[in-house]
């Protein structure tokens, strides 16, 4: 009596995955033309069999540029004795709502690692369910958040991780002066000084940090926004809490406003160029090459500042022909109560005469600025190695 009951439930369950079944079928149908762009999971379970689950970071992983940082990713799935080689791990990196950007995917034995990241990207290997990669000489670009794929057969499961960075946000404006760049000038002028657009969480971090700027800057996301942590009524009014201001997202190409970029650890140093006399900006440059090395860009001063604590209570040129010096240790005569990069703006080239903060590259790095390659089986040893060590482990947070 009890099992007559239970036949129609059974059929109504087989319906059910035939529904299901169906519907995805139909849906990797749809025209090419409609599928650009769109990224769909189809999870089908079914009794017993057939699930993956993929785990990843909760938080985020930070690391700094150059260093080699895990972007973990575990995974199991029923039944336990699946073939190995029909398990296929995909690595994309989410560059906005709808856009992917293809890192690294394998199917077994096969592996394929895409763009910037050939010769960086490898799998952990550290075992049975482990998806994890490893990606080495972590550059400014690699900044952002990572999606994990595995897929057996038909049934797939996904996780996201998110890569940090340590390093510092500054403002910027190039010498034709305030609210002058649009999104994509704005972007190259990051790039120009060894930076990248700043993103929200960057800013408010940096905000947070003490960063008080009255001028908005483009951020990566296409937004408009600016750091106040002393509020004053010529940025926003006087009542008004500090905080992140918001413009919102901005006219791409028509509306013009400043930048705030972003950098993080050098591959190098920055150092004041000691000399008996001040020079303009031609002689400047000559003097850096003389020396083994280039005039410095902002970018790698702020970096300096930040992570070489480079105090320098003097005025020198820097490659866009600003007129620029960091103090760590403020003292009165050195502009003011508060640390950071000080900014005198932008000086004749020809007639006005200073210092000049050159930037020299390590040693292990090659002429054109990458670091030298390693064998993979040396790679993937010092990575975990780095991952180990207490003093330059990144860290999970």
């Amino acid at each position: 009596m009890f099992s007559k009951r239970l036949r129609p439930l059974a059929s109504v369950q087989t319906f059910f995955v035939v529904c299901i079944l169906t519907f995805a079928l139909s849906v990797t149908s749809l025209p090419a033309d409609l599928e650009k762009g769109r990224r769909k999971v189809v999870h089908v379970l079914e009794d017993d069999s057939g699930a993956v689950i993929v785990q990843t970071a909760p938080g985020k992983v930070v690391t700094h540029r150059g260093g080699s940082i895990t972007l973990p990713c575990r995974f199991h799935h029923e039944p336990e004795n699946t073939d190995p080689s029909r398990i296929r791990i995909k690595w994309t990196k989410v560059t906005d709502a709808l856009q992917f950007e293809d890192v690294f995917v394998a199917l077994g034995r096969q592996q394929r690692v895409f763009g910037s990241y050939k010769g960086r990207v490898f799998l952990e290997q550290a075992g049975p369910g482990d998806a994890s990669v490893i990606i080495q000489n972590v550059t400014l670009e690699d900044y952002g958040r990572y999606e994990c794929e595995v897929t057996n057969d038909m049934e797939d499961d996904t996780g996201f991780v998110n890569l940090d960075l340590e390093g510092v946000v500054f403002p910027y404006y190039p010498r034709e002066g305030r609210y002058k760049l649009n999104y994509h000038q704005a972007e190259d002028a990051c790039k120009r000084q060894d930076a990248i657009l700043a993103s929200h969480s960057q800013l408010h971090k940096a905000w947070l940090e003490g960063l008080d700027w009255c001028n908005a800057g483009w951020l990566e996301d296409g937004s408009v926004q600016y750091p106040i942590a002393h509020p004053r009524e010529q940025c926003g009014r006087k009542d008004t809490p500090a905080g992140v201001r918001n413009y919102g997202y901005r006219h791409l190409e028509d509306e013009h406003y400043d930048a705030f970029c972003f950098t993080s650890k050098l591959n190098g140093k920055v150092y004041f160029l000691k000399r008996f006399k001040k020079v303009n900006y031609a002689e400047a440059v000559k003097a850096c090459v003389r020396d083994g090395s280039v005039v410095a860009k902002v970018g790698q001063l702020y970096a300096a500042w930040k992570f070489q604590l480079l105090d320098r209570c003097e005025a020198g040129w820097l490659e866009d022909g600003s007129i620029r010096y960091p103090i760590v240790n403020p003292r009165s005569r050195c502009g003011g109560a508060q640390p950071g990069v000080r900014h005198l703006g932008f000086a004749d080239k020809k007639f006005r005469l200073y210092g000049v903060y050159c930037f020299r590259k390590s040693k292990d790095e090659s002429a054109d600025g990458a670091g030298k390659t390693k064998s993979r089986t040396d790679s993937l040893a010092s990575a975990k190695s780095s991952n180990r060590n207490p003093i330059n482990a990144t860290r999970v947070i």
